[in-house]
């Protein structure tokens, strides 16, 4: 849902409107000021740091892709390498549910892979009506070349900072997808109860 006068964080593609505040934190003052009119300042601080992730979010998925996209990739089809990479062999409808994607979509990423020659369809042994992406040689051989290359790239942004500090943000952002998680989950026991009420 959106409010009158509040933008999608995520989209602006103007520079931020940084500033510090008196502990020394990062905070971007047009995003503070909207969350504020909406929810009021307590509540506002809490969920600045939403905003916050959702931009890093775009952030990384725009750095991965300018770095993949020098090899003919896109985000899409790198995500399909890596989790052949990781998982092995994998079911196109699993694939899709994993990437939150429809089926449609992924049966159109792995089509490229497949004539880039870094992909084949191979028999599902469990279903004879299904078929499983797996990764070639080549596809192996370029995952493991890109992923290298790309967790050098990465460490140059993250080289400098406090360790603790890194600790803490992975603790919580895997926190929050915790928390978000149960909330889905008790949202859809909710609505299955409701729904077999009527």
């Amino acid at each position: 849902m959106k409010h009158d006068g509040m933008k999608d964080f995520t989209e602006r593609e103007a520079a931020p409107h940084i500033a510090v505040d008196a502990d020394g934190r990062l905070y971007d003052r047009h995003v503070r000021a909207q969350l504020e009119q909406l929810v009021g300042p307590d509540a506002a601080r809490r969920l600045e740091a939403f905003a916050a992730i959702r931009w890093l979010m775009r952030r990384s998925q725009h750095f991965m892709e300018s770095w993949v996209e020098q090899y003919g990739l896109s985000e899409g089809r790198m995500q399909i390498l890596l989790r052949l990479h990781h998982h092995g062999d994998q079911p196109l409808g699993a694939l899709a549910e994993e990437m939150h994607v429809s089926p449609r979509n992924v049966t159109g990423l792995v089509d490229n892979l497949e004539r880039d020659g870094l992909v084949t369809r191979v028999p599902d042994p469990e279903d004879r009506r299904s078929v499983r992406a797996h990764l070639s040689e080549q596809g192996a051989r370029l995952i493991q070349r890109i992923w290298k290359e790309f967790m050098q790239r990465s460490l140059v942004v993250v080289e400098d900072l406090p360790a603790e500090d890194l600790e803490r943000v992975r603790h919580t952002c895997l926190q929050l997808i915790c928390r978000i998680d149960a909330q889905l989950d008790q949202e859809e026991t909710t609505t299955l109860t409701t729904r077999s009420k009527r």
